[in-house]
């Protein structure tokens, strides 16, 4: 599956890229989130859990950032395995600053899922994906936007 977007995010270019490689502040917006491994800086293991309609899961992820240019571009690259399923996926994300106080966030993310996730739950993957996506950035526009005064 492939998903792309552009997110305007009020918040300045450096406080958005600095939140994206704190694993922990990513993962807080992960909707199922369970639990973090933190490997080294670039190196982690979320454990997800994820239903696809009547189906339901917990991957353990191991995920690696990549091509990491700060404050404007970083990449990651993840597996994940659940019983009898797997996940593969790339992504990266692009910042471009608006001004001081807002920023625009280009993002890319190519997602394979394989085993029986995929197979019970095949029709319901991309809406069930779109629905995650959308909520992960409401959590992460709520988390770096400020109120306004």
């Amino acid at each position: 599956m492939h998903f792309e977007g552009t997110q305007q995010i009020k918040a300045s270019q450096r406080a958005i890229f600095e939140f994206l490689l704190d694993p922990n502040k990513v993962a807080s917006c992960a909707p199922g989130f369970i639990s973090m491994e933190i490997l080294a800086p670039d190196h982690f293991k979320p454990t997800i859990g994820i239903g696809v309609g009547a189906v339901k899961a917990k991957f353990t992820l191991d995920v690696q950032l990549q091509d990491v240019r700060e404050p404007t571009h970083a990449a990651m690259k993840g597996h994940g395995v659940a019983a009898g399923s797997a996940v593969d996926m790339v992504a990266s994300v692009d910042l471009s600053p608006v001004s001081d106080a807002e920023t625009t966030m280009n993002w890319i993310a190519d997602v394979t899922v394989s085993g029986t996730i995929a197979s019970v739950g095949a029709r319901l993957l991309d809406s069930t994906a779109q629905k995650q996506i959308t909520k992960f950035f409401d959590c992460f526009r709520q988390k770096l936007e400020q109120p306004a005064q």
